[in-house]
């Protein structure tokens, strides 16, 4: 399962400070995401509620 958070991050031209306002995710669970990490699923929810995305936006899985 690949994690697409920095993809969107990408394509929205965000910074990781500016995730971390929207989400209230902190900036070190963040990195730790983007550096391979696998989140758990209540950091999930508060990353897509706070993208205003679906949490299967969040991550790839040939299992979706």
């Amino acid at each position: 399962m690949e994690i697409l958070l920095s993809k969107i991050m990408h394509k929205r031209n965000l910074t990781v400070r500016q995730v971390e306002q929207m989400t209230k995710v902190p900036k070190s669970t963040i990195n730790d995401i983007m550096n391979g990490k696998s989140p758990r699923l209540d950091t999930l929810e508060q990353l897509a509620a706070g993208l205003k995305v679906r949490i299967s936006d969040l991550y790839d899985s040939p299992y979706k």
